[in-house]
């Protein structure tokens, strides 16, 4: 069974990619966690961009976001950053 990362921030993205680099796991952020020239540079790292941002966001968009990653990875683990105990 494959493991799809959700970073939330941007730390989270540094360390899911420190975690994906080694697995070759997909990894899908916000648009906030890492900007658009950044994410760019990360072309071939199995990272998938959302257009919107996700820290802070309620629970519905966070849902919206595993719902649309449970679409493209279906049966896999999603991993997600929760900092404070929300995601």
């Amino acid at each position: 069974m494959s493991t799809v990362f959700l970073a939330v921030t941007t730390d989270g993205l540094k360390n899911a990619l420190q975690v994906a680099t080694s697995t070759g796991s997909p990894i899908w952020c916000g648009s906030d966690a890492i900007s658009e020239a950044d994410f760019e540079q990360l072309a071939g790292r199995f990272v998938t961009r959302f257009i919107y941002p996700l820290a802070g966001e309620p629970a519905e968009v966070i849902n919206d976001a595993i719902a649309t990653m449970e679409e493209h990875h279906p049966g896999a683990t999603i991993w997600i950053e929760a900092a404070n105990g929300e995601p």
